[in-house]
């Protein structure tokens, strides 16, 4: 059976998205290792170069590769969203299918909400705990969250 023109479009345009988000996600990736593994912090660096050096890709530093980091991220989760709304009615029919009971399908999509929106927000409220290092060898500044103190 012949595809109509306009389901060829479709899947052409579905292919570009997916090859599209595949890519962001490869940089994403790779950005992260190349901070991780190749734009050292403060302490590894030190012990590395056995001196405190300032390390530069392509121009750029290990804080500025994390905001081309951040914004490749917003860039996917916007992708990422325009693929599930061109794919939404396949999302509810296998939903429907999957799960048989209206009331468990109203709790489990609820749920699956607001443990989406507490992940994306939760960071967006935490305090770091501040310490000054008090040993050569220690970091200047660690941070540990500290949800609770938060939401009192």
């Amino acid at each position: 059976m012949k595809k109509s023109v306009k389901a060829k479009r479709k899947s052409f345009w579905n292919f570009i998205l997916n090859a599209t988000m595949t890519l962001f996600m490869s940089a994403i990736v790779g950005i992260g290792f190349l901070m991780k593994y190749t734009l050292l912090s403060g302490q590894d660096r030190k012990e590395v170069y056995g001196k405190n050096v300032e390390l530069y890709f392509l121009g750029l530093d290990r804080h500025q590769w994390g905001t081309v980091h951040l914004v490749l991220s917003f860039i996917l989760v916007g992708l990422l969203v325009l693929h599930i709304l061109l794919h939404w009615k396949v999302v509810v029919a296998v939903y429907q299918k999957i799960i048989k009971v209206k009331l468990t399908k109203r709790i489990i999509a609820v749920g699956f909400a607001i443990l989406c929106a507490l992940l994306i927000l939760i960071p967006l409220f935490l305090k770091p705990e501040i310490r000054i290092a008090n040993h050569k060898n220690e970091r200047q500044v660690t941070l540990v969250t500290n949800i609770t103190s938060t939401f009192n």
